[in-house]
């Protein structure tokens, strides 16, 4: 492993980090709050300086980088800059500990939304506009963000986006990376401008719909009022939100195609298909399920609330209008099958993915037409390419060290007094390995919050974010000795 250009590159972003910790740090001079918050973003930013002077300044003469480069730098820069990140969360005395600052903005940058914050109201504009930020920039990628900084990207840098997106595969737009990543974050960044106008027409605060609109397009749900969305009572905000998740939990990509005059690529698109279908189908099956309950609430208000809370838990962004925790249990299920498939590949929704998803049903079906025709030739396709047995083993070995992983967060969870049952366990992992936020329990549904967990239940929630919103395999290989080894 070529660890120097491993710390030149972290390096190197630690500085962009510095640059971005601005933005709170002019929100805290702005709205006049105390000098000690304010030298709580002057210090961390001077640790990001300090970081990037020490291992950013000069470049290695060996500048070889291979995928187990990108895949360890990945997991340590995310691992570090969300302990960085939660630095002022502690300094400025807002949050009592630096696991619980370190596990806010885990939850931020991987876009989860999980929160131990009690009193969310209670805390300063800075710290709240910094939560909210962290989706911004966690959604597409920190690295990918630098990518696009980055005016001469080499053709090794390939390794770092692909050990960042999230999905089961990536492919460049047009034939230089940095071109690639400037052209995604670009319509990213125009998506959420849109989505903020929006929000300002349905006579939402400025500051507010900034704040809205990052959770949106990162799908990460850090709302800013203890009632989440409830709290404006407006149907109009509700729709626009609702609508605004899944459009974040589409292949950025194929918004690419779109302004390029090339629609129809985006209905060929087989992902793509297959999440409007998920999503009708999980629609029309929870929406049914709350037509039966003898206290519902009229058609409207029923489709609508259905609508927003589903679209909030497939695209795991976890916005919420209404205590789903407390819906019937087949309600319930569906939200949870919501959570895990997730959205599309590209996007900056987490979960499993629909196209993994697909594949896995496709593999089932066509395996149960093999047993009954053992000599019949099946084959496996997906968005008109076939689907060949090193994908499909990957995919396999992605799905077994998926569930191994669950399981052991849900042991480890289960350790915790707090856990009052199986259904807070099981979603209090669900909602934070799959990056979605809140659970379907008492304790971390749409109401509750993660604050009751113990210091160390925190530390390994936050890393199973992590290796979520990384897709294990950049996480896992840091405990390999090999990994470490220069050759």
């Amino acid at each position: 492993m070529n660890h120097s250009i491993t710390r030149y590159i972290m390096g190197r972003v630690y500085g962009v980090f510095a640059l971005l910790l601005l933005l709170p740090l002019f929100v805290s001079l702005l709205y006049r709050e105390p000098i000690d918050d304010i030298e709580a973003w002057l210090v961390t930013i001077g640790i990001s300086v300090l970081l990037f002077l020490i291992f950013g300044r000069k470049e290695p003469t060996d500048t070889t980088f291979f995928a187990r480069e990108g895949l360890v730098m990945c997991a340590l820069l995310w691992l570090s800059l969300s302990l960085l990140g939660g630095l002022p969360l502690y300094l400025t005395g807002q949050y009592p500990s630096l696991v619980d600052a370190f596990f806010e903005i885990s939850s931020g940058l991987t876009t989860t939304g999980a929160s131990v914050a009690v009193n969310i109201e209670s805390l300063s504009y800075s710290v709240l506009f910094w939560r909210s930020f962290t989706h911004l920039i966690g959604g597409m990628g920190v690295l990918v963000f630098v990518l696009a900084l980055t005016p001469h990207a080499s053709s090794s840098s390939v390794q770092i986006a692909k050990a960042e997106m999230p999905g089961p595969s990536f492919g460049k737009l047009v034939a230089k990376l940095s071109d690639t990543a400037r052209i995604l974050y670009g319509i990213y960044l125009f998506l959420t401008a849109i989505l903020v106008i929006f929000l300002l027409i349905g006579g939402m605060p400025l500051f507010d719909a900034l704040c809205h609109a990052f959770g949106t397009a990162g799908t990460g749900g850090f709302g800013i009022k203890n009632t989440s969305i409830a709290y404006y009572h407006s149907a109009y905000l509700e729709w626009v939100l609702a609508i605004g998740m899944l459009v974040f939990t589409v292949n950025i990509n194929l918004y690419y195609f779109v302004l390029i005059g090339r629609a129809k690529e985006m209905f060929d698109d087989e992902e793509f298909r297959w999440f409007l279908g998920f999503f009708v189908a999980l629609f029309a099956a929870l929406t049914i399920s709350q037509f039966c309950q003898p206290h519902q609430l009229g058609m409207a208000t029923t489709i609508r609330h259905s609508f927003f809370s589903l679209s909030s838990l497939m695209s795991t962004t976890g916005f919420c209008t209404v205590d789903f925790a407390q819906w019937p249990l087949f309600s319930r299920f569906i939200l949870l099958l919501a959570m895990i498939i997730g959205g599309c590949g590209g996007s900056t929704a987490g979960g499993f993915k629909v196209s993994r998803m697909a594949i896995t049903i496709k593999s089932a079906f066509r395996t149960l037409t093999h047993t009954r025709h053992p000599r019949r030739i099946v084959p496996l396709q997906f968005d008109h390419k076939p689907v060949d047995a090193s994908f499909l083993r990957q995919l396999h070995g992605y799905l077994a060290m998926y569930i191994l992983c669950a399981f052991g967060l849900i042991l480890i969870v289960s350790l915790d007094p707090v856990a009052d049952s199986m259904e807070t366990a099981i979603s209090t992992v669900l909602a934070t390995f799959n990056n979605v936020g809140p659970g379907l329990g008492y304790l971390v549904g749409p109401t509750g919050n993660y604050y009751g967990y113990h210091a160390l239940t925190k530390i390994m929630l936050s890393i199973g974010m992590i290796a979520g919103r990384l897709e294990i395999w950049p996480v896992l290989i840091l405990f390999s000795p090999r990994t470490w080894k220069k050759h």
